[in-house]
Formats: structure tokens, C-alpha cells, sequence
């Protein structure tokens, strides 16, 4: 299965408390922090959510 590598690239300070959420739940603490994720309906959903605030790559 394809993963997607996740990274954070905006500040959280002034965003609604469902994108904190959403961060944390993806597993990003601080800018430039980066995680890998299996992608799934789930993790895409996640993206799209914070999509202005993190940067998305895939990798194999």
C-alpha cells in the first residue's frame, strides 16, 4: 500500500480547535515536522482538513 509522507508547514496559533485536532491526530507537533502515513480514506480526509497547513508527498 502507498504511503504519504506528511509535512507541517504552518503555524496552528489562530486555527479552530478541529485543525489542532486534526494535527495531532496525523501526529504533528511543530513546523516542520514530518510523518509518514498510510494512505487511506482516513489519512486523506485528515489532509484535506488541514490541507493549507501541511504539505503532502507520496512515497513508495
Amino acid at each position: 500500500m502507498a504511503k504519504l509522507k506528511v509535512t507541517q508547514t504552518k503555524s496552528v496559533i489562530g486555527g479552530k480547535q478541529n485543525q489542532r485536532d486534526t494535527l495531532r491526530s496525523l501526529g504533528l507537533k511543530r513546523i516542520s515536522h514530518t510523518v509518514v502515513r498510510e494512505d487511506n480514506p482516513e489519512t486523506r480526509g485528515m489532509i484535506t482538513t488541514v490541507a493549507h497547513l501541511v504539505t503532502v508527498e507520496e512515497v513508495d
